[in-house]
């Protein structure tokens, strides 16, 4: 049994990814909850009102998502639940939450990673792949795939939420060590339009993945 998840930023490219790595391994992808999310828009109107609720609604998807991950052989994962604390603490800083909504949702997420389900057999994925990109390949990549609510020139006032998520990630990433992991340079490697970007990143992934199943002398 394999597990991969993916993170990163918003418009890193996760969601693309997860779906090129899920037909490269011939598996199953699980995807963030985002087009069909009702609270992600009223987050973006009114974020203070509507922070903590988002993070509950991701938590559950996610939990769900890791269950039905580990039911089955060589699953992908679009988003980490260890990426939660990061999205949610941000927002508590930036004033869109309560210290009281900050204890309830960390106390609420370590619980939940104690209950899983397969707590008996691993909690932990097998490789978490981060897919880094600058803040302007962020910013333009938020800009092509087209949300509304998420664009700049619909609320400005998002360009310092943006910055400061996209600096995060990279002590994230320092800092984690749940698992195995690696980084793919996203600015480097447009796998998303270029063919020959695409299958360098799988490459590296599947160097990656023949390392950890190599046995160890």
């Amino acid at each position: 049994m394999t597990l991969i998840v993916l993170a990163g930023t918003i418009g890193a490219g996760k969601t693309s990814l997860t779906t090129m790595l899920a037909d490269h391994l011939g598996t199953q992808a699980f995807y963030e909850s985002v087009e069909d999310n009702e609270v992600l828009p009223l987050f973006y109107e009114n974020p203070k009102q509507y922070a903590f609720l988002l993070q509950i609604y991701f938590l559950n998807k996610r939990f769900d998502a890791i269950k039905q991950a580990y039911s089955e052989d060589n699953n992908i994962l679009d988003r980490s639940i260890f990426e939660d604390s990061l999205l949610f603490h941000l927002n508590a800083d930036l004033g869109r939450a309560t210290a009281t909504e900050v204890r309830v949702y960390d106390a609420l997420l370590a619980n939940m990673m104690q209950e899983l389900p397969y707590a008996a057999y691993k909690k932990r994925p097998d490789l978490l792949v981060h897919i880094r990109v600058s803040f302007d390949t962020m910013l333009q990549r938020i800009k092509r795939r087209g949300r509304s609510y998420e664009q700049l020139d619909v609320d400005p006032s998002l360009y310092h939420y943006y910055e400061e998520l996209n600096r995060r990630y990279d002590q994230w990433y320092a800092d984690y060590d749940q698992s195995p992991k690696m980084q793919i340079d996203g600015d480097q490697l447009d796998f998303v339009t270029n063919a020959a970007d695409r299958a360098e990143c799988l490459r590296l992934i599947d160097a990656r993945l023949a390392q950890l199943k190599a046995p160890t002398a």
